[in-house]
């Protein structure tokens, strides 16, 4: 697998995302070329709906609350920067990386 592109801030960190709503099931669908890590969710793009789905997903594999993750760039769009509070660019990487070696089939 590729690599995706994470950045450590003053409080967290930020991922780049691209997203692709009413998908058959919500859950990470590789890393595209530029190293933007590409997110399929199951909602559909209508008030709001896919972005709440989205960071439940993300708090979720990250093991974190959904109030320490927001959508800071992209909100009505596909391509997103999403900031992580309280985790370390490592701290990201390494828990995404489990949960995509997790749901791997043996």
């Amino acid at each position: 697998m590729r690599t995706f592109k994470l950045h450590s801030g003053k409080s967290g960190a930020a991922l780049t995302l691209r997203v692709t709503p009413r998908a058959r099931k919500t859950e990470f669908a590789g890393v595209l070329e530029d190293g933007i890590l590409r997110v399929r969710v199951a909602a559909p793009p209508v008030e709001g709906k896919a972005n709440a789905e989205l960071l439940a997903f993300l708090a979720k594999v990250l093991g974190v609350r959904k109030s320490r993750i927001e959508i800071v760039v992209g909100q009505r769009g596909l391509d997103k920067i999403v900031s992580v509070l309280d985790l370390s660019a490592d701290e990201v990487h390494t828990r995404i990386q489990d949960w995509l070696s997790a749901q791997e089939p043996d």
